[in-house]
């Protein structure tokens, strides 16, 4: 019996001191009146962690993690071959030094490259876009009637919840795109690689509507599983956009998915 106990006692300590852990980034999301969710789930759904789970629920403009299907539709569509081919720049300021510059998958996925998106979602069309937001169940589909922005102003709605369903389905490649577009996106998403984990992510930045929508969502590969993470948070200013990163990072790190 007392033997039964003793391991009682010590189970407890245990989930106690993992409590502890796993609560400093919500600590510190509640001591800095962020209003902010996250959620990290591993492949199978069997453990996850969410911060705010009413929040996680609520959809918001998905901004430039659009990026994600995006490159897999404009590639499925042929309106660009690959990660390599250019778009010529035609040499007006976009906004941003990184922008100023031809442009190709490579580049402009990892800088958030409006212009160059905008582009290939002129070729695409509103039309192609409702169908592909359709066969893959995308947020709340609505695409409106302007294909280059509905992603930054328009009626398109995605939950937190809902980013992790989706980048779970194109890490195992569920949907009918080429298995050679899969390997583009995976590749270009890549942030971080080491010898503990691979990090790929996608920022966003909803700066058109009131309140602003910060986002980072993507996966951690590690040898033992991989996690699939979405934060979304109100951008007050500037600055608090770097919470995007921070945070995840941050909760990766109480869970000790990485150091």
């Amino acid at each position: 019996m007392k033997k039964i106990k003793l391991l009682l006692i010590i189970f407890l300590l245990l989930t106690l001191n993992g409590c502890n852990n796993s609560n400093a980034t919500k600590n510190f999301i509640d001591s800095n009146n962020i209003d902010a969710t996250i959620i990290v789930s591993n492949l199978n759904g069997e453990k996850e962690f969410i911060i705010n789970e009413k929040r996680s629920e609520q959809g918001f403009l998905p901004a430039s993690t659009f990026k994600i299907p995006n490159t897999l539709i404009a590639l499925q569509e042929g309106v660009i071959s690959d990660e390599n081919e250019i778009i010529s720049w035609d040499g007006k300021d976009k906004g941003l030094p990184e922008w100023n510059k031809d442009q190709n998958l490579k580049t402009a996925l990892p800088s958030s490259c409006v212009w160059f998106y905008q582009e290939l979602a002129e070729k695409i069309g509103i039309e192609k876009y409702s169908e592909y937001l359709n066969q893959i169940n995308y947020g709340n589909k609505k695409v409106g009637t302007r294909a280059d922005n509905f992603w930054l102003e328009g009626d398109i709605r995605i939950s937190a919840k809902e980013q992790i369903e989706f980048l779970k389905k194109v890490y195992t490649e569920e949907y009918d795109f080429k298995e050679d577009y899969y390997k583009i996106l995976k590749n270009i998403m890549i942030e971080e690689k080491n010898t503990e984990y691979i990090l790929s992510g996608k920022t966003g930045w909803a700066q058109r509507i009131k309140p602003q929508i910060g986002w980072y969502v993507g996966y951690v590969e590690t040898a033992e599983d991989t996690w699939f993470f979405a934060c979304n948070l109100d951008i007050r200013q500037n600055s608090d956009a770097n919470y995007r990163k921070e945070l995840v990072i941050g909760y990766l790190k109480d869970l000790k998915i990485i150091k």
